[in-house]
C-alpha cells in the first residue's frame, strides 16, 4: 500500500454520502445552470514565461496543520495580487481540510481561474467542480487505471473543464502521452515514502510529448529553483505550502510570480 490508497478509499466513502444526499441527476443540473463563464485555466499557463499556480492548502498528512490563522479570502485575494496565474483549492476533506466550500469562497474572492485539487475517481465530482466554480481539475494517474483515466478525461473536456493530468514516473507519464493530455503535473512527491525530490521533474521532462503544457509539483520553494525549472523547459509551478508558510504572503507569491525571466 501506498499513502495515495487510504486516501483514495477514504474518497470513495465521502463521494458515496455526497451522492446519497444530492443525486447525480440533480447535480448535474445544478452545474448546467452555472452562470459565469469557465476561465481559461489552460491559457493561463501557456502565457511567456513560469507561471504560478497558488494553492490553498490548510493540512496535509506529511505536514500536518500548515496554517490555522488565515482567512481563504485573504490568501486567494494576496496571491492574485502577488501576480499568480492561477490558483489551485483543495477540497479533500478528511486529510487536507478542505471543501466544496472553499472552491466556492475562492471562486467569489478572485477573478484567476481555478483548479479543484482532488483526488477525482467518478464524473460525479467532475459535476461537483463544475457547479461550485472550477475551471479545472486533477487526475492521478496512479488513481485510476486506464479506461477510467480516458473516460474521466474526456468527460471533463466535454464539460469544457480543463484537465491537469498528474505522473510520478515514466510508466504514468506514457499512460498519460497515451491519452493524449495537453495538461502534464509532474509531482516530485515518491507516493511510497512520501520524500520529494524536484530532479524527478527534470528526469521525466523528456519523456513528455512535444506541445504538451508541464506543471512541477510539490517541493518547490526558492526562486532558484523556478528558474531551473524555467531554464529546463517547464511551463507552469503549483506552490501552496512554502506561500501559505510565508509572513507576508502577498511578498512571497510576488517573488516567485516575477522570478522568471520573463516576468510581466
Amino acid at each position: 500500500m501506498n499513502a495515495l490508497d487510504p486516501i483514495i478509499a477514504s474518497t470513495r466513502e465521502e463521494l458515496a454520502r455526497r451522492r446519497d444526499r444530492v443525486p447525480d441527476a440533480e447535480l448535474e443540473r445544478e452545474a448546467a445552470r452555472r452562470e459565469d463563464k469557465l476561465r481559461p485555466f489552460a491559457q493561463a499557463l501557456a502565457r511567456p514565461g513560469l507561471s504560478l499556480i497558488a494553492e490553498h492548502k490548510r493540512r496535509s498528512p506529511s505536514a500536518g496543520v500548515i496554517r490555522a490563522d488565515l482567512r481563504l479570502e485573504d490568501v486567494v485575494g494576496s496571491y492574485e495580487r502577488g501576480g499568480a496565474a492561477a490558483l489551485s483549492i483543495l477540497t479533500e476533506g478528511p486529510s487536507f481540510g478542505g471543501s466544496l466550500e472553499d472552491l466556492r469562497a475562492a471562486r467569489a474572492a478572485s477573478t484567476l481561474p481555478i483548479l479543484r485539487k482532488d483526488f477525482v475517481v467518478d464524473a460525479y465530482q467532475l459535476h461537483e467542480a463544475l457547479a461550485a466554480g472550477a475551471d479545472a481539475i486533477l487526475l492521478i494517474v496512479a488513481a485510476l487505471d486506464q479506461s477510467e483515466l480516458e473516460r474521466l478525461h474526456e468527460t471533463a473536456v466535454s464539460l469544457g473543464l480543463a484537465a491537469l493530468v498528474e505522473v510520478h514516473d515514466e510508466s504514468e507519464l506514457e499512460r498519460a502521452a497515451a491519452l493524449g493530455a495537453r495538461l502534464i503535473g509532474i509531482n516530485n512527491r515518491d507516493l511510497t515514502t512520501l520524500q520529494v525530490d524536484i530532479r524527478r521533474t527534470f528526469e521525466l521532462l523528456p519523456g513528455v510529448p512535444d506541445g504538451a503544457t508541464v506543471v512541477a509539483e510539490s517541493g518547490l520553494r526558492t526562486a532558484s529553483d523556478l528558474s531551473e525549472l524555467e531554464d529546463a523547459g517547464v511551463d507552469a509551478v503549483l506552490i501552496g505550502e512554502a506561500l501559505m508558510r510565508s509572513a507576508d504572503i502577498e511578498a512571497a507569491c510576488r517573488a516567485l510570480a516575477s522570478a522568471n525571466k520573463t516576468s510581466l
